[in-house]
């Protein structure tokens, strides 16, 4: 049961539950990185549209390096979305069952070298932050592209203003009144109640991912990615087997 349950989150056969059930796991995750790489390096990395105003802040002061700074964050985020992008293409040209999981393996390492090595890395500080900052755009850029394909674009994880809309727009429509006294011919208002549900259930995670990852950074430090790279390989591991068996099949 397990195992056909991660072969659903991950695998390359989709439904919607499954899209919905990594969302959530992965925004938690986005949440905890976001939010413990704040206390690393005081940036938040998992949205850009901040980083692009920096970048243009920084621009109308005349201060190069953090121009150039907001710009390494920027390019790393679309070099992390652009990576994904190759990853899933290439799995599914191959008809891979870990078309998806692949770009979660690859978070995980990352997360894993920053969370074992970041500890040592950080006594050079003036390479360290800029490299770190880098490091977690690009781990927020591949996990945000590879959900946005699997899901068609209905899913993102790395960011809540769309979300938050959205929830906001269902909120609206809930506690709108249809009153058909005053037009009797006017459309029936209705929330989708599903989708608010979703996105309540995806903002949740997203602000425990951060509370967690800000809390186990306070008291451990880098280590507490480990458990976050754990969570990813997890979900990533049982297409990936199936693929290594399928390959060890065909062998014989």
């Amino acid at each position: 049961m397990p195992a056909h349950y991660f072969r659903s989150l991950t695998g390359k056969n989709r439904s919607t539950d499954a899209n919905r059930h990594l969302g959530f796991s992965l925004t938690f995750v986005a949440g905890a990185t976001n939010a413990g790489g704040f206390l690393a390096v005081r940036q938040y990395t998992s949205h850009m549209s901040g980083v692009i105003s920096a970048i243009a802040d920084q621009t109308a002061l005349g201060d190069l390096s953090l121009v150039l700074t907001g710009i390494g964050s920027l390019v790393s985020f679309m070099l992390g979305a652009a990576c994904s992008a190759m990853l899933v293409n290439w799995g599914r040209r191959k008809r891979l069952h870990s078309q998806y999981a692949s770009a979660l393996l690859i978070e995980a390492i990352l997360l894993l070298c920053f969370g074992l090595l970041g500890g040592h890395l950080a006594l050079w500080d003036t390479l360290f932050v800029p490299a770190t900052v880098a490091l977690l755009c690009f781990i927020m850029g591949l996990q945000n592209a590879m959900i946005t394909k699997l899901s068609g674009a209905e899913i993102r994880t790395t960011h809540m203003t769309g979300i938050v809309t959205d929830i906001g727009i269902e909120l609206g429509k809930l506690f709108y009144w249809n009153s058909s006294r005053v037009e009797p011919t006017a459309p029936f208002v209705l929330a989708n109640r599903a989708k608010l549900k979703v996105h309540g259930t995806m903002l949740t995670m997203f602000f425990f991912g951060g509370v967690t990852g800000a809390t186990g950074f306070k008291h451990i430090g880098y280590a507490s990615t480990v458990p976050l790279a754990g969570m990813l390989v997890v979900l990533a591991i049982v297409p990936l087997v199936d693929d290594l068996r399928a390959r060890v099949y065909r062998k014989r």
